[in-house]
This record gives C-alpha cells, sequence and structure tokens, in this order.
C-alpha cells in the first residue's frame, strides 16, 4: 500500500503514517510522476490540488486529505463521485488563526509595522505625524462565523471594539449576536475581516461595489481565502485611498509576484500564509489528519 504526500506534514503524522503504508513523495506539489496504481491515500496542504485527474490515476484510492480547515484544493466532487472518503481539520486552528487576525487588526489599525519601518531607517521623529487609533469603540465586521470568525469576535470583545456578523438572508447569526446584511456592514464597519469559505458563492465577493461601501477609514483584514477579494479592484481602492489600508494571511496568487504593486502600497501587512502554523496547532492537525486517513485506511480493508 502507497501512500501520496504532495506536501511534507509534521514528522509525527508522517511516522504515523508511514506505518500504515509506503510514503510516496511527489516531484513538487504541483507534478506528479510515475506509476500510481498502488496509492491507497493522497495528502496536501495548501499547494498542491487533488483533482479529479490526479484521482483517476490511483485506482485503488481510498482517502484523500488536507490537515486545514478548508478543502478548497480537493476537488471534493470528484472524490465523491469515486466514493474516496474526504478529510479534513475544520476547527482544529481556529485559536492560532483568530489570534493572528487580531494581530493583523491591531498592527494596520495603529500602524505598528509602518512606524516600526519609520524608526529602523532612522526616522525617530516621524512620530510626529502619528496618526494610529485603539481598538477599543470601533466597530468590527465579521464575515464569515464559523469556528475562527467567532473566536474573532469574542477577542475583539475583550478589546471593548462593537461586534457585528455579516447577515445572510433574513437569517441571524445567532440569538444575541448583532448581525445586518454584508453592505450594511460594509458600510458602518471600522475594520472588515473575512473567514468565509471560498466556494463558487463567495469567490469574489469582496469586489469594486463592495470596498465602495465601506468608509475610507476603514481597514480591510483577510486571514480565509486570498480569491474572496477582487485582488485589481483592492488595488485600486487602495490607490484612491477608498479604503486606509489591508492586511492578510492569504492573497489569491501565492507566492505573489515580487513585482506586485500591492507588496509596496502604504497600509499594507502580508504575512506568507502563516497563521495557523504554530508549532502546537501545526503538529496537532497533522497529527490527527494522519490518524484519521489511517483509520479510514484499515476500515476499508
Amino acid at each position: 500500500m502507497s501512500i501520496l504526500l504532495l506536501e511534507s506534514l509534521h514528522d509525527e503524522a508522517e511516522q504515523c503514517l508511514a506505518r500504515c503504508g509506503t510514503l510516496v513523495r511527489a516531484a513538487s506539489p504541483t507534478e506528479v510522476v510515475g506509476d500510481l496504481a498502488d496509492v491507497r491515500a493522497i495528502l496536501t496542504r495548501g499547494r498542491g490540488r487533488i483533482d479529479a485527474a490526479l484521482m483517476a490515476r490511483c485506482p485503488q484510492l481510498r482517502v484523500v486529505a488536507r490537515p486545514g480547515a478548508g478543502v478548497d484544493n480537493i476537488d471534493v466532487d470528484a472524490a465523491k463521485a469515486r466514493g474516496v472518503a474526504v478529510v479534513h481539520a475544520p476547527g482544529m486552528n481556529a485559536a492560532t488563526v483568530a489570534e493572528h487576525a487580531i494581530a493583523l487588526i491591531l498592527d494596520v489599525v495603529r500602524g505598528v509595522t509602518r512606524w516600526a519601518g519609520a524608526v529602523r531607517a532612522g526616522r525617530w521623529n516621524d512620530r510626529g505625524g502619528y496618526a494610529g487609533n485603539e481598538l477599543g469603540g470601533l466597530t468590527l465586521g465579521v464575515v464569515g462565523f464559523g469556528n475562527i470568525g467567532r473566536r474573532v469576535a469574542e477577542l475583539a470583545c475583550a478589546f471593548r471594539m462593537r461586534v457585528v456578523v455579516a447577515r445572510h438572508g433574513e437569517k441571524a447569526a445567532e440569538p444575541g449576536i448583532e448581525s445586518m446584511p454584508l453592505a450594511e456592514l460594509l458600510r458602518c464597519a471600522d475594520v472588515v475581516t473575512l473567514h468565509t469559505p471560498l466556494t463558487a458563492a463567495t469567490r469574489g465577493m469582496i469586489g469594486a461595489g463592495e470596498l465602495a461601501c465601506m468608509k475610507p477609514t476603514a481597514f480591510l483584514v483577510n486571514t480565509a481565502r486570498g480569491a474572496l477579494i477582487d485582488q485589481a479592484a483592492l488595488k485600486e481602492a487602495l490607490r484612491q485611498r477608498r479604503i486606509a489600508g489591508f492586511a492578510a494571511d492569504v492573497l489569491a496568487e501565492q507566492p505573489p509576484a515580487q513585482d506586485d504593486d500591492l507588496l509596496r502600497m502604504e497600509g499594507v501587512v502580508i504575512t506568507p500564509h502563516v497563521a495557523s502554523l504554530t508549532a502546537g496547532t501545526y503538529r496537532a492537525m497533522c497529527v490527527e489528519t494522519a490518524r484519521r486517513v489511517v483509520e479510514a485506511l484499515a476500515t476499508d480493508r
């Protein structure tokens, strides 16, 4: 029995899988060569895509998996059509991604990266033009109220922010939570933070029209999926100063091109998709996913 790894996992997870079958490593996350006739499981992280074509090369495939919350890089419909189990780790990264989102919010609202850069460049006296703000009293708009969105809301309340949640149709987020339609949320929020999965319905959900609804003093933060935002519209809104800033751990293109204007725009902070890679959470997601893959393979025997 072979288990195909499109990307490396935590050592303990790989050891768990190796006790079940022979590990086969792809040449790269996007390049898989050789005979896959004996592959029973495929695991990826964020870069490798498990699509219908790859599954078709594995006639004995029984399970596909990703140690993360989302499955947008797995063709779930193709897996279901082949009777292949899909394993992922929803909820396990909620605490650490929520912390990262709050860190990005603090950074852009207070201008931490910008002002630290001024000091590093020898411009201490730039402090005379400081224009940061505190979070207390600001309105945070949460788009996507799953495990991560809920935790972000809890942390924001500790900073005495007013929290509002995007409502889908007429359905409130949940009792006791202030919710409103997305357009209304965009108009009233000082910070908008995205935590919704990437689907056909949510791809590009923040475009030129949505950005035009935001206050010119508002910030947009994304720790979910880069493709939720129309990148061209975002850059134009930043150039025209129609929003105050942007912070993200994810982009539509990863890694971005070195000449991408977004990387050099004022009021922008980008981290390289590391929100869930803290030591404890990364290990836990990988080990639990591996354990469930092994369990699925054992059940299938």
